[in-house]
């Protein structure tokens, strides 16, 4: 038979209820490890957002063959790709176009737009009717997660643009 103390209740029932307890409490502990895991792993992971050029047209657009050269006004749509569980805050940065390594038009993010004026020697790429740009900015801002968390990340762009000149229209856009 169990023994029973002074006051009448079974050590042994409070040992089991006790152990029931300790069994419950480790149990609430491992799922509260289990969800934290999992948390962490899914929702609070960082990624780089992506920042491209993700449309183009032209406005003004003229070209020489005789004198090298082209002023080409291009709308450019930029795009920033956030697969982040949280929002993207983005300081402003600028967008440089580019021909044979030399810098011919530039844009503020916000605008969304580049006017190419300067002067470079083009002739033989404007004689064959495509004019070859290339485009790379860096966009640095933080990555807020469950408003909690803030993760510094720069999104990089570096994109191709093939501009047909005969049809006055991209005719290849490849962004890494």
């Amino acid at each position: 038979m169990a023994e029973v103390n002074e006051h009448g209740d079974n050590r042994e029932l409070r040992r089991r209820r006790r152990k029931r307890c300790l069994i419950y409490l480790l149990l609430l502990a491992v799922f509260k490890i289990g969800i934290i895991l999992l948390l962490t792993l899914t929702l609070m992971r960082t990624r780089t957002p992506k920042f491209r050029v993700s449309s183009a047209a032209f406005g003004a657009f003229t070209y020489s063959d005789a004198d090298p050269s082209f002023d080409i006004t291009l709308y450019a749509e930029l795009a920033v790709k956030n697969t982040n569980f949280g929002r993207y805050n983005f300081d402003s940065t600028t967008v440089y176009f580019s021909y044979d390594g030399a810098v011919v038009g530039s844009a503020l993010v916000e605008l969304s737009s580049a006017g190419l004026a300067d002067r470079v020697q083009v002739k033989s790429d404007l004689e064959g009717g495509v004019l070859p740009l290339n485009s790379r900015a860096a966009l640095t801002g933080e990555v807020e997660v469950l408003r909690v968390f803030e993760r510094k990340k720069t999104a990089e762009m570096d994109c191709f643009l093939a501009i047909n000149l005969v049809q006055r229209s991209v005719g290849y856009l490849s962004c890494q």
